[in-house]
């Protein structure tokens, strides 16, 4: 019910003609967004159901015959809004549950369709393409080719009305490679969908298509091109064999073009299998003969059939020229116009800043007139004096500032000079230094070798060997000394081992000792008090082992006889004994061990 209720406002919102269209466009595009996302999540009958109905109620002409059509520079998103609803155009012209209306569905809406896609397309690739063009136009021309491509995926019989479009043709006319990737991946995605369009369309549209295609790969190094024109050709060649007839004798020496530019750019599969093609299929002999007069005279005619239509159209396309200069003088006349306001609003500021300047010292002059007649005839002159000397202070301050402001500025400078000076001078130094190094002759040792050795001269030398070796005894060990040295490690070893058996037990034991101290001081610190202590609580604490109940009680009695002896019997420094009491059973408080 609610996206009746939606269905209706959206209805009176087209209908309405109180509010501007440029207004109208955004809460249309808003209204659409939301029904359209609450019924996608429904059932593909409702969808279709209400495409329906915003074909019946004229929705989707109005998107497509006026909405489309307006100059989004003024409307709320700018041309984001215009992309927005051509897809959403796009995709409800798709999947509609046609009643028994589909003549008017497919002869007046579908063509009207894609004539304002095509048209806003252009649009924006103008704007795109402009010396000052946004970057994000570009991105926007892309989304709404996709719209085409969405459009004529499902409607097939359309492509030959894009093919014959005046705006399809200016797309065609340029010579931005951007352009040329979106056009041929345009055709790709067509005939990879529906490998029925190239049986379609005639020999005049396919060959469009293939000139656009062969001209953009082969004015063209972009890898993304060229392989989208590449797989182009090839689902063509294999799609229809009258296809791949035209293509070897419209384009001769295609086979070798492919082959030579677009090897090894990441798709040798695909050039392979579409020279393979080309190859197939035997090529016609060449015909030597002469044309008759008639094949002349009806090639002169078709020539100047051809000439006529071009001048035709040269001169049908003047006025949108004219029109087109017309647009750059006003613009650059309104901005001349706008410069000279500016300057004109630039200057009043100006003279306003100056005239509140006046009337600023003005009124300061006025005030100091009105102080000087408050003040006594005796302190007028010590208060001018004191003014001028403010004055003078101020005067100093500034240009003293100012001085050392340009001193600071011309130290800095002489600095950074006298840095760099010095980093060239060692660059210098060091590279003259290496220069004369290469340059120097290779030095001499200044030692030169004995001619001969005396007897007392070589019982010197001895001696002096034996006293290195005496104190610098070699490194090398005998065999017996390799073995000894094995027998002391493998000694240390076992005791090592040995000893760590016991260490090992001692480290155990001492864990369990202080896991135990620390139970035993949990119970304690957690232990209830005396007076609500119960029997339960005492039994905690008390220990199996009669020895140790029998020392706990002892060292209780001890503690206990201690603190009731007077203050003089603790001055001694001997122990206080005191016997156990006779009375003494095993259920005794446990102060350790278990």
């Amino acid at each position: 019910m609610s996206l009746a209720r939606k269905d209706a406002g959206l209805r009176a919102l087209v209908a309405s003609t109180n509010i501007n269209p440029e207004q109208k466009v955004p809460q249309i595009l808003s209204k659409l967004q939301d029904i359209l996302n609450r019924i996608s999540v429904q059932d593909d009958r409702e969808l279709g159901a209400f495409k329906n109905s915003l074909f019946s109620h004229g929705i989707l002409q109005y998107c497509a015959g006026d909405a489309l059509k307006l100059n989004y520079a003024k409307v709320e998103g700018g041309y984001a809004t215009a992309t927005q609803l051509a897809e959403i155009l796009s995709s409800c012209c798709v999947g509609v549950d046609l009643g028994g209306d589909t003549e008017a569905f497919h002869r007046r809406l579908l063509p009207s369709v894609t004539d304002s896609l095509l048209s806003l397309a252009s649009r924006l690739m103008n704007r795109a393409l402009a010396g000052n063009g946004q970057p994000e136009m570009f991105r926007f021309f892309r989304k709404v080719m996709g719209s085409v491509c969405w459009l004529l995926k499902a409607h097939g019989h359309l492509a030959t009305q894009v093919l014959q479009s005046d705006h399809y043709e200016r797309m065609l006319m340029s010579e931005e490679e951007r352009v040329g990737t979106v056009c041929v991946s345009l055709w790709h995605q067509l005939l990879t969908a529906n490998s029925e369009l190239v049986a379609g369309l005639g020999k005049g549209p396919l060959s469009v298509i293939l000139d656009d295609v062969v001209y953009r790969m082969a004015h063209t190094s972009n890898p993304a091109v060229g392989g989208a024109a590449i797989r182009t050709l090839l689902l063509v060649a294999r799609q229809q064999e009258s296809a791949l007839q035209l293509i070897i004798h419209r384009f001769k020496g295609l086979e070798g073009m492919i082959g030579r530019e677009w090897r090894g750019r990441g798709f040798d599969e695909e050039v392979d299998q579409l020279i393979k093609l080309l190859h197939k299929v035997p090529k016609p002999a060449d015909h030597t003969e002469t044309w008759p007069e008639e094949c002349v005279r009806a090639a002169c005619v078709i020539q100047a059939a051809w000439r006529s239509y071009q001048t035709r159209r040269r001169v049908k396309s003047l006025p949108r020229a004219v029109r087109s200069l017309q647009r750059s003088f006003r613009e650059r006349r309104q901005r001349r116009v706008q410069q000279a306001q500016a300057e004109c609003w630039e200057e009043e500021l100006r003279l306003q800043l100056c005239v509140r300047r006046q009337r600023a010292r003005r009124e300061f002059h006025q005030k100091q007139l009105q102080l000087l007649q408050l003040l006594s005839p005796g302190q007028v002159q010590q208060y001018l004096g004191e003014v001028e000397r403010q004055a003078v202070i101020r005067i100093q301050r500034v240009w003293r500032g100012h001085r050392e402001r340009r001193h600071f500025q011309q130290r800095r400078n002489t600095h950074t000079q006298h840095r760099a000076a010095v980093v060239l001078q060692r660059a210098v130094l060091r590279f003259l230094k290496r220069r004369r190094a290469e340059k120097a002759p290779p030095s001499l040792s200044p030692w030169i070798g004995p001619r001969g050795l005396t007897d007392s001269r070589r019982a010197e030398l001895k001696r002096e060997v034996e006293e290195h070796i005496a104190l610098h005894p070699s490194s090398v060990v005998s065999l017996e000394g390799s073995r000894e040295l094995h027998a002391q490690t493998q000694a240390l070893l076992l005791q090592h081992l040995q000893g760590r058996d016991a260490e090992l037990r001692e480290h155990t034991h001492t864990h369990a000792l202080l896991a135990q101290i620390n139970t035993d001081l949990e119970l304690l610190l957690n232990a209830p008090s005396l007076s609500v202590a119960t029997a339960t609580d005492c039994d905690v604490f008390r220990s199996r082992s009669a020895p140790v109940a029998a020392r706990a009680r002892q060292s209780h009695n001890a503690l206990l006889q201690a603190g009731r002896l007077p203050w003089w019997k603790m001055l001694g420094d001997g122990d206080i004994n005191c016997p156990e009491s006779e009375s003494a059973h095993t259920d005794s408080l446990y102060l350790g061990g278990s």
